[in-house]
């Protein structure tokens, strides 16, 4: 496993020299979302019962926090290394695919995980948030960040040039990380897009992560917690499986 271990720190310093851009820059603009929902809604709005609009708020922008930002760790080193043509390297070191999928996945997890621990750290003297259930909480997190890191492999590996990175990002990452209970509670959707709602795997890491800090959710966890193990399989295996293939990267 020397590979994962140098690999991984090579993607963790990757991302900690420019931290201003990659760990400062989401947090603040993550910040301002808070800030202008806060403004508006924040004592007109009860989403769940006992539970303001605040701390429901600050949770759904968390976790969206770090799943974009697991997404863009692993896509952006990939598609750098590709650009830049050091990935010819990496490709004739003894590492294997194996050991490339897990250190890239936990660099961004790191990464997501920081950024996400952020907003909590910034916010803690205005907004209280229990932590009713943390293993829960914990377990919706940790697979929000393989799931993310490993979409962001694919992407990464896929994508040619920066434009098709960004589309792939504000395509699917963006409307699936919105349209996930973020900003609202799909309570509040007429039946058809509530339903529609509950296709989103992406909806089931946020109310998932909602139950183990605040002990109520929108669905039943355990059944959230069932669907996102199925998407972590098949992107996890898709992902080993260009990284096996050598997809796009022996070109």
């Amino acid at each position: 496993m020397s590979g994962f271990y140098s690999l991984f720190y090579k993607e963790v310093v990757r991302f900690w020299k420019v931290g201003f851009q990659t760990l400062l820059a989401p947090l603040i603009s993550t910040l301002l979302y808070l800030l202008v929902f806060s403004s508006v809604l924040g004592k007109h709005v009860e989403v769940f019962k006992g539970v303001g609009y605040l701390p429901f708020l600050v949770s759904g922008l968390a976790m969206m926090a770090l799943l974009q930002n697991a997404f863009a760790n692993s896509s952006s080193s990939l598609i750098q290394s590709k650009i830049t043509g050091n990935i010819i390297f990496l490709l004739l070191s003894p590492v294997s695919y194996r050991e490339m999928f897990l250190a890239y996945v936990a660099a961004s997890a790191i990464r997501g995980t920081l950024v996400g621990f952020g907003i909590f750290l910034f916010t803690f003297q205005a907004v209280s948030i229990p932590i009713i259930h943390p293993l829960w909480a914990f377990a919706f997190s940790l697979c929000g960040c393989v799931i993310m890191g490993a979409m962001g492999i694919v992407a990464g590996m896929w994508a040619e040039k920066f434009d098709q990175l960004a589309s792939f990002q504000n395509f699917i990452v963006l409307p699936m990380t919105f349209l996930s209970g973020v900003f609202y509670s799909i309570d509040s959707l007429p039946p058809f897009w509530k339903e529609v709602s509950k296709l989103n795997p992406f909806f089931y890491l946020m109310d998932g992560f909602r139950y183990g800090l605040f002990g109520v959710s929108e669905s039943d966890p355990a059944k959230g917690l069932f669907v996102v193990s199925i998407c972590l399989a098949v992107v996890s295996f898709l992902s080993l499986g260009l990284l096996k293939s050598g997809y796009k990267l022996r070109n």
